[in-house]
């Protein structure tokens, strides 16, 4: 499931450190957990669809990589965004 270009971009503007910032760790955490947050959704109703929740997994992964690169790199962002997403409980 992809995400819509406005949501995208909502997205980017709330988490980019500078003006044309796309790419950055905090951004791209951003986007893979809207698209985590849509996919559970999707799976509420399709509870059979094994092809997309393995690349739930996939994307999972992936987010909990950059969150490692960026506790490492950057603690303080780190944090941020853990209480900007409400990804730990």
């Amino acid at each position: 499931m992809t995400l819509a270009n406005s949501k995208k971009k909502d997205v980017v503007k709330k988490f980019r450190i500078h003006e044309k910032d796309t790419g950055s760790a905090a951004v791209q955490i951003a986007l893979m957990t809207e698209r985590i947050n849509a996919l559970t959704d999707h799976f509420k109703t399709h509870n059979k669809d094994h092809h997309s929740r393995q690349g739930l997994l996939k994307l999972v992964g992936k987010r909990r990589k950059l969150l490692n690169y960026l506790k490492v790199h950057d603690l303080k962002k780190y944090r941020e965004i853990i209480d900007k997403l409400n990804l730990r409980k």
